[in-house]
């Protein structure tokens, strides 16, 4: 089924040194931007990560440190993927708690702005978990019958996560063909950070999703724990997430 786009929306995957948000770094992007009208722009390249490629995430996406020991890093590139994913919505494949916080990561170290909330995100694998409870080979296998060539690679993840889509529409008559109604299906909590760690909750109160205070409200934790605000400042996370929890002690959101 053709996507019913009012805007581009862009797939996209990365390969990473790690599954570390605030310490590892990209190594391969992937986009394909969908038009409107169904035409479609296809974009891939290698990155230098500044930093060695782990040999365990090398066997997974095959990338050496000499594949990009010669490619642009991330800074050098960041202002032309803002041009790219401006004015789009996003999607992916367990892209709201990985791909998108890690781009928004590289985006911040670059010193380079792009506002998130302007866009609708789509997890591919969230739908697919709601409705299958699969990984991404087995979900292409189970939409599209056939198998991924190259797995793990970005740009064949890519275009996996696009098929895979597609034919969930076509799969599930309840499935909404529209994207905001698709990014809130497929989202997994009301999230008020990219990778999660605070939500709101039906009374719309920022609550935190992580640790011994998970399912608290977090203006109430910071007023009982004076340390936390400043535990997670100075602690492993997320610029994103760090901007956030700043927002909710100044009662900005």
């Amino acid at each position: 089924m053709k996507l019913n786009l009012t805007r581009p929306i862009i797939f996209f995957d990365l390969e990473t040194t790690g599954i570390n948000i605030t310490h590892d770094r990209i190594v391969e992007i992937s986009l394909i931007k969908v038009m409107p009208d169904g035409s479609e722009e296809e974009f891939t390249t290698r990155v230098n990560p500044e930093m060695p490629i782990p040999a365990e995430s090398t066997a997974v996406h095959h990338i050496t440190d000499e594949d990009v020991a010669t490619a642009k890093t991330f800074k050098q590139i960041a202002s032309m993927l803002v041009k790219k994913f401006t004015g789009c919505d996003i999607a992916g494949y367990n892209s709201n708690r990985f791909d998108v916080p890690m781009l928004a990561e590289e985006f911040a170290r670059a010193e380079v702005d792009f506002d998130f909330t302007r866009a609708n995100f789509i997890d591919v694998q969230n739908i697919f978990h709601k409705k299958e409870q699969r990984t991404l080979v087995a979900a292409y296998r189970f939409y599209c019958g056939g198998e991924i060539q190259n797995a793990h690679s970005a740009n064949a993840d890519t275009r996996a996560t696009y098929e895979v889509l597609k034919a969930q529409l076509d799969h599930y008559d309840d499935l909404p063909n529209d994207v905001r109604k698709l990014a809130e299906f497929s989202s997994q909590a009301n999230g008020l950070d990219l990778a999660g760690r605070f939500i709101r909750n039906d009374k719309g109160e920022a609550i935190i999703n992580f640790g011994r205070y998970k399912g608290q409200p977090a203006r109430k934790v910071m007023e009982t724990d004076l340390g936390f605000y400043d535990w997670v400042q100075k602690g492993d996370f997320p610029r994103d997430t760090k901007r956030i929890l700043t927002k909710i002690k100044l009662g900005q959101l």
